[in-house]
């Protein structure tokens, strides 16, 4: 199997994540998460609003509502622009993304370009395809009292049409419409950025590749209110702290990075600049996340469509002027599967021809446990009761302890590799003799003795 089919295998099997209604034989572009992948989703969450809001003191949270007015669509171009470019199969009749179905083509594909590469329909293996159309990838729904009957003369088609509104397909405008918010009530000093951490959703044509492409996912974003004038120098730096962030603090390679400016043609309808930091997956490389310089588009589209000034008045100069904004973006599934892409690995067992272990070698802060705890034995009730001793030691101490005693130590050692478990530690005969415990290192495989008061 390839790397990517093993860590969908990983994940299910351990209780990571499962595909979205299982039970049902799934829905695609959907993923549920389990009890550890739970756990390091909201240990990779926390570390990300650790790094960019809780030590800093110019960036603040907020928290903005799934649905919103709809204006708020229409006055960020997304009702008009938020769109992927659909081709579909005319002798299967599947619809797939025009872009995804050969190197090299771009979001700008056009028919021509795209069927002069005679590409073959991966479903049928058919080269028969209809013009490239633009699918707008919102979710929409219907807010209030609307049935199905309402579709059946004029004036209902309206009503219903005054009811539309969408699932927000990203977290930004969230912040964009509560800017004036923060800066009647807090009146922060430029530079300063506000984040959110939340659901987006996103009608995607050919979800794909696990959860690095999916239908719902969560986002985390800073939208950068900047002084027009430094908006480069700015730019630059946050690019910088980005990649420190990925590298210093959630454990990917830098060998695995790549910067790309992305072309004009490709850019969002929003940005002047944008660079996509790209990550060499298992399945090849692919955006990680971007880090786009919006200028003062949204603000302006805000303060026309609602009438209501999005200025900013310098409190040291006095200069009155429409912030400039960057965003860093990115998404927490894509992230997340590029931890999990790092941090696995199959290697020789010590001593052991032939046979190979498989372990998640997460950085300590992202672990949903630091600590295995187990007695030698479970049917001796001396090991047990000092191992329950300790456990609840640690719990109390560092939260995130969890307790086996199912099968022989060597399979233990073996379920805490996979799960990524920094330590486990074991309670012997010894341990009732001289209170020391054996340790045991997941990314060496070494062991060491240590005083119970010691850990």
């Amino acid at each position: 199997m390839s790397k990517m089919d093993n860590l969908v295998s990983l994940c299910k099997r351990r209780g990571f994540i499962f595909p979205g209604s299982d039970v049902y034989g799934g829905f695609a572009g959907t993923w549920d998460f389990g009890p550890l992948g739970v756990m390091l989703k909201k240990n990779l969450t926390d570390l990300w609003w650790n790094f960019w809001v809780e030590k800093r003191d110019n960036i603040f949270g907020v928290d903005a509502a799934i649905l919103m007015n709809p204006r708020t669509w229409v006055a960020s171009g997304h009702v008009d622009t938020f769109a992927d470019p659909l081709v579909e199969c005319k002798e299967c009749h599947g619809r797939f993304r025009a872009d995804k179905l050969a190197d090299g083509l771009s979001e700008s594909v056009s028919t021509d370009e795209f069927l002069a590469l005679h590409v073959k329909c991966p479903t049928c293996g058919k080269e028969n395809w209809g013009e490239i159309r633009k699918f707008n990838m919102m979710f929409s729904t219907h807010v209030g009292a609307v049935l199905p009957d309402d579709l059946s003369d004029e004036s209902s088609k309206a009503l219903v049409k005054k009811s539309t509104a969408y699932l927000r397909p990203e977290t930004a405008q969230g912040i964009f419409t509560n800017y004036k918010n923060v800066v009647d009530t807090f009146y922060p000093d430029l530079p300063f950025g506000l984040a959110q951490v939340g659901k987006a959703f996103r009608n995607e044509i050919s979800p794909r590749d696990f959860i690095l492409r999916d239908r719902e996912c969560s986002q985390m974003e800073i939208e950068y209110f900047v002084h027009p004038k430094t908006w480069e120098t700015e730019f630059e730096t946050l690019l910088k702290e980005t990649h420190t962030f990925l590298t210093e603090k959630v454990g990917l390679k830098a060998t695995d990075l790549r910067d790309e400016e992305v072309a004009k043609e490709d850019r969002a309808h929003y940005s002047d600049r944008t660079v996509d930091i790209m990550f060499n997956y298992p399945n090849g490389e692919e955006e990680l996340m971007g880090i786009a310089y919006r200028t003062d588009f949204d603000l302006q589209n805000i303060s026309r469509e609602s009438g209501k000034s999005m200025e900013y008045r310098d409190k040291t100069t006095n200069e009155v002027l429409t912030p400039h904004v960057i965003e860093p973006s990115v998404g927490v599934e894509r992230l997340l599967l590029a931890v999990l892409a790092t941090a696995y690995a199959e290697e020789p067992v010590e001593g052991k021809p032939g046979e190979t272990r498989t372990v998640l070698k997460l950085p300590e802060a992202l672990a949903p446990y630091k600590f295995c705890v187990s007695p030698l034995l479970k049917n001796k009730p001396d090991l047990v009761k000092k191992a329950q001793e300790v456990y609840v030691k640690l719990k109390e101490k560092y939260t995130f302890v969890t307790w086996d005693d199912s099968g022989n130590i060597g399979k233990r050692y073996r379920k805490q590799d996979e799960i990524g478990t920094p330590k486990c530690i074991v309670i012997d005969f010894d341990t009732l003799e001289d209170n020391t415990v054996t340790v045991r290192d997941r990314d060496t495989a070494s062991q060491v003795r240590v005083k119970i008061s010691e850990l």
